[in-house]
């Protein structure tokens, strides 16, 4: 069977702990509890795991290059997952060294990220950061929206967000681990076993830019980076 996905893989896993099962997308799996470790899965279960805790980090230095006046930064994350909460402590180990401060936004509905964000900005010098796949994906126009009305540059971790208007991105390319994955399958049809299949981390990274967005906020986007730039969005 083949899963995308945290919740689709603790499904199968609570029904089958025989039938093989390949996933993509999945933060964290050894803490999930569906594999052993990443190099040695052990069991029925393996895949693509979706997070590199340390990209957190470098979101937060991207959004310090892009803008560099930025000194309060707002953390757009669901405090009742595990894995954000290993992502906002990757982030607050490199703030210091970059100048600024942390304020955790929650996610809980869009009235509440639009009253923080809005409570946020009005202190002044303030950025975004979104790291997360879940309700932050759910919510992204209103969190794109609530960047927008208040003149906060914001750094993503997925392309889509920046193609509905943010501004920057960089993160995994969420549509590899879908091919990779087709290998595994093929590899356990042929005879291979899942717990012999080390669980994979992402190896592709992409980073977007929208053009159009950073008009709008009056930043001039470094040419460095947009000379990382896998995609300009103008």
């Amino acid at each position: 069977m083949f899963a995308a996905g945290a919740l689709a893989v603790a499904t199968l896993h609570q029904s089958s702990r025989s039938v093989p099962i390949v996933f993509a997308n999945v933060s964290d799996p050894v803490g999930s509890g569906h594999v052993a470790s990443l190099a040695r899965p052990g069991g029925n279960v393996t895949g693509f795991a979706s997070t590199d805790f340390g990209l957190s980090a470098k979101l937060l230095e991207l959004l310090k290059q892009v803008a560099p006046r930025v000194a309060r930064v707002a953390v757009v994350r669901n405090a009742g997952n595990p894995v954000e909460i290993v992502q906002f402590g990757a982030i607050q180990a490199v703030a210091p060294s970059l100048g600024m401060e942390l304020t955790p936004v929650g996610i809980t509905d869009a009235g509440e990220i639009e009253n923080d964000i809005g409570a946020f900005a009005r202190g002044g010098n303030g950025g975004l950061i979104v790291p997360g796949a879940g309700v932050q994906q759910i919510q992204r126009a209103t969190i794109v929206a609530a960047a927008a009305q208040h003149k906060l540059p914001a750094v993503y971790a997925f392309r889509s967000v920046v193609a509905q208007g943010g501004l920057i991105s960089y993160g995994i390319d969420q549509t590899e681990p879908y091919r990779l994955a087709a290998g595994y399958v093929d590899r356990i049809l042929k005879g291979e076993k899942p717990a012999d299949l080390p669980v994979q981390a992402p190896t592709k990274y992409e980073l977007v830019i929208n053009l159009k967005t950073a008009k709008a906020l009056g930043l001039d986007m470094p040419a460095t980076v947009l000379a990382r730039a896998d995609e300009v969005i103008e």
